[in-house]
């Protein structure tokens, strides 16, 4: 076998380790996130409205790199929860209104425990300096993986 076949080995490949990586930490959380009631995309959105109390629909999709057509759903299931509240801007009827209910912001505190506990699934200890050292550092390579793929694409689309 040739070296150029080698780069063409599933195993070999950046784009399925970070697929089942991925996979699998999702996997993670579901068991974490079963007791709060949510899924994991749904738990993306609380996270962000834990941190900021309100946003516009647009500005979460692009905080969470999700199309409209994926966020809608989820806010609309988090609505019937009676997680989180949608109103449309009075000054312009077009943009939507996210905001966290009483109910929404007190799951926070149920939540607090899934980020240590996750943590754990991976093998790690939350308490550990060395393991939360070792998260942060993968997280800031991924981080950069992604700002580089993301800048070397917009250079593409303008050639």
């Amino acid at each position: 076998m040739t070296s150029s076949d080698d780069a063409l080995i599933l195993e070999q490949q950046l784009c399925f380790a970070l697929y089942n990586a991925s996979r699998a930490l999702i996997r993670a959380y579901g068991p974490l996130l079963e007791p709060l009631g949510l899924t994991y995309p749904q738990y993306l959105v609380m996270l962000v409205l834990w941190e900021i109390k309100s946003a516009t629909v647009k500005a979460l999709g692009e905080r969470l790199a999700l199309d409209s057509g994926t966020l809608t759903p989820l806010l609309k299931r988090l609505e019937q929860r009676g997680l989180i509240q949608r109103k449309r801007d009075p000054e312009d009827e077009r943009v939507v209104r996210i905001t966290l209910t009483a109910e929404g912001q007190n799951l926070k505190e149920q939540a607090r425990s899934v980020p240590a506990d996750l943590i754990c699934r991976t093998g790690g200890d939350p308490h550990d300096s060395a393991s939360l050292e070792q998260v942060a550092l993968l997280r800031q390579a991924l981080q950069l993986l992604t700002a580089q793929i993301q800048q070397q694409s917009s250079k593409a689309e303008k050639i």
